[in-house]
């Protein structure tokens, strides 16, 4: 049995880093495999987004949970059993496919217990980063976390597209499981220095309840972190209904493969922004005014992706979006790490992201529903906005689907408008002390 290894400092990070990366990535080809053989067995918007609202939705319901026992345990064990569970629900859909067994409500389940799991492994991960990085480094460790995404957003459709066809989903399946044993190996080379127990956490250590009761208590009396974690919310909603559409988008003028050489221009996007965040970020910058400033460029960015079923556009509009995201992630989550006491983080950041995340599930219900009942027909050819507004974006499949890309991009924009006038909001950064020091 492999025994930890005794490591301080920045390296542990960088070697988990490593090894969450790879599993990352091998979850991301298998999650583009998945969706692009339900949608084409299905030919439904809807059937794809009941997929991803069970990407979802147990992650939204457990987190709170989840974040408060991160604080209670081991947070490398807890890396290590989200791990593990993730592989298991992996292989076992691995074995019935294998056995001609397979069928849509098993990957709907696996995908839902997957899920779970990884509402553990954030808090985690993201406590434990707080611990192991030196305060001043905080912004290039989250703009490496971002790094990783963005990796996986680069090359899974790529490479998802090209194994699907030649080792098909039960070899992708075997490659995820492989990263999943990278990554755990990883885990178990390593020990996380031991997180500082304060009053507050003792106090605290009473029942799941009073400790939830707490965690809510500790974001409402901040109020520009709880409107930040609002302001996230409203937000992913539009963004939701968005990733649920945009594939159907692509596909009504583009082929797969060309769908996966858009997404890998996201891609490109993401590494770029997470790259200059990685190396830029040092402490001094204003977190919240460069993340309002991104969430406009995310508004133009849909707004650019409806306008014209183009490759061209489409490509632009991708680029700059995933350029975005980078930023606003890191510039949050480098906010909540220097806000909040690093003994709760576990539960507070769990408490944030469902929250962030509440959204997301009604979003995925009504986003499948809108475009193939209500916007697609109202831009067929004879449809009633075709001699209007079918004038200026064109007519057909997919173009009720572009009208609702630039009415979530108008949106987007007014949103972040509107949430810049909140005077705690936007003088978070300032206004409310750090509590890592």
């Amino acid at each position: 049995m492999l025994k930890p290894l005794k490591i301080e400092g920045m390296f542990i990070f960088v070697l988990v880093w490593l090894g969450q990366l790879v599993s990352l990535l091998g979850s991301s080809i298998t999650n583009f495999a998945l969706d692009i053989w339900i949608y084409q067995w299905s030919n439904s918007v809807t059937q794809l987004s009941q997929l991803i609202l069970l990407t979802t939705l147990p992650y939204v319901i457990i987190s709170p949970l989840a974040g408060i026992l991160a604080d209670r345990w081991n947070r490398r064990w807890v890396m290590i059993l989200s791990d593990s569970g993730a592989a298991v629900s992996t292989l076992t859909i691995a074995a019935l496919l294998v056995t001609g067994q397979i069928q849509i409500w098993h990957i709907y389940l696996a995908t839902a217990v997957s899920s779970s799991f990884s509402a553990f492994q954030w808090p985690a991960y993201s406590t434990a980063t707080t611990n192991l990085v030196p305060k001043q480094h905080l912004g290039r460790a989250s703009g490496m976390i971002q790094f990783a995404q963005a990796l996986a957003q680069l090359l899974a459709p790529v490479l998802g597209g090209v194994l699907l066809g030649v080792i098909k989903l039960s070899g992708i399946f075997v490659l995820d499981l492989s990263s999943f044993l990278f990554a755990l190996t990883t885990l178990l080379l390593v020990r996380f220095p031991d997180h500082k127990v304060t009053q507050n956490q003792e106090t605290n250590q009473t029942s799941l309840l009073a400790q939830a009761v707490y965690s809510f208590n500790y974001l409402t009396a901040r109020s520009g972190l709880l409107a930040l974690s609002l302001f996230f919310a409203s937000s992913n909603f539009l963004v939701g209904m968005l990733q649920v559409l945009t594939y159907p988008l692509i596909l009504s003028f583009a082929s797969p493969a060309q769908l996966g050489t858009l997404l890998s221009v996201g891609g490109v996007g993401m590494v770029t922004g997470s790259l200059l965040m990685s190396t830029w970020g040092n402490g001094r910058q204003n977190y919240i005014n460069i993340l309002f400033g991104f969430m406009l460029l995310i508004g133009f960015s849909m707004i650019v992706a409806g306008l014209y079923p183009s490759i061209f556009l489409i490509s632009i509009a991708s680029f700059l979006f995933f350029l975005a995201l980078p930023f606003i992630n890191s510039c949050a989550q480098v906010i909540f790490q220097k806000k909040v006491a690093p003994d709760v983080q576990g539960r507070i950041f769990s408490l944030n992201r469902a929250i962030c995340n509440s959204f997301l599930p009604l979003a995925y219900l009504v986003a499948g529903p809108l475009a193939d009942r209500i916007f697609e027909p109202l831009m067929t050819l004879n449809g009633p906005l075709a001699a209007t507004i079918g004038q200026l974006i064109g007519i057909g499949p997919g173009r009720g689907i572009g009208l609702m890309f630039i009415i979530l991009g108008i949106l987007t924009i007014l949103m972040t408008i509107i949430a810049y006038q909140y005077a705690p909001l936007r003088l978070v950064n300032d206004e409310l002390p750090d509590a890592y020091h």
